[in-house]
């Protein structure tokens, strides 16, 4: 018995890797528009996909970081200015690659842009901080195309969707020194009364296991770009992608646990306010 299930799993991954190397033809006329092109995971695509021969729609924040991918790639990427939580911004970006594609269409949609709010447990942080972060990563990809709904909702258009789930990588959003000296002005800006609650050395420890983690944070950031770049270039995408291996064998599984038990893993280690009971 145990012998057949270990040939149909074995026959499963071998179909589903010989459908995912079918590649799409004429990847050269496909037109890509990626958010976030700045730095990080979109920056890289950015430079992967126009490799690969496709012509991206590169959208970055700054007029800084558009002319440093125009100086790293070919004349096959170009780039615009875009402000995910201006609706303005996002009008004009979207006549922009309407001029671009022209009848030809938009082959993919790369929604990549993101903020990543200062580290500090829920009381330590103020209002704006949420709003802002919330205004890039919820109400911008609203503004640009949801992810897992679209996929039911555009299915009947041959429309295919892909979430692509990282791990923690180490890129300019999540840098050491910023991250660090983000992390001490939410702790000095916290109200005394709270900070009598979790004492300094809550924080001290708190901050040394930030600290810890993004060191040991990957930075090979192909592992999350080369799964955009199977989702945008297979015939047969995957509807979701685990990036990393903490992703695939940590993250995912402790997804599967029960609520209790996920808990007990995640906060074993942490570190007890002074006033814990």
């Amino acid at each position: 018995m145990w012998l057949y299930l270990a040939a149909l799993v074995g026959l499963y991954y071998l179909l589903r890797w010989y459908r995912e190397r079918q590649v799409v033809s004429h990847l050269w006329d496909k037109y890509v528009f990626i958010t976030g092109c700045d730095s990080g995971f979109g920056n890289l695509l950015a430079r992967q996909l126009d490799l690969r021969g496709l012509r991206v729609l590169a959208a970055c924040l700054t007029e800084k970081g558009a002319q440093k991918l125009k100086g790293q790639t070919s004349d096959r990427v170009e780039t615009v200015i875009l402000d995910v939580t201006n609706t303005q911004s996002i009008a004009a970006a979207t006549q922009w690659v309407k001029e671009r594609v022209g009848d030809r269409g938009l082959w993919g949609l790369v929604n990549n842009a993101g903020t990543f709010h200062p580290f500090g447990y829920t009381d330590w942080l103020k209002i704006d901080t949420y709003m802002s972060t919330l205004q890039v990563n919820l109400i911008g990809l609203i503004e640009t195309g949801v992810g897992g709904l679209l996929r039911h909702e555009l299915q009947h258009f041959g429309v295919k969707v892909s979430i692509v789930e990282p791990g923690c990588f180490r890129t300019e959003m999540t840098d050491l020194q910023k991250a660090s000296e983000t992390m001490k002005q939410v702790w000095k800006e916290v109200p005394p009364h709270i900070k009598e609650t979790y004492g300094q050395k809550f924080f001290d420890a708190y901050f040394e296991n930030m600290k810890n983690g993004l060191l040991q944070s990957s930075t090979n950031l192909n592992l999350v770009t080369d799964c955009m770049e199977h989702a945008l270039t297979s015939v047969h995408p995957r509807t979701r992608y685990s990036a990393g291996w903490d992703a695939q064998f940590f993250f995912i599984p402790l997804s599967y646990l029960p609520t209790s038990l996920a808990d007990y893993i995640l906060t074993r280690s942490w570190p007890k306010p002074a006033q814990a009971v």
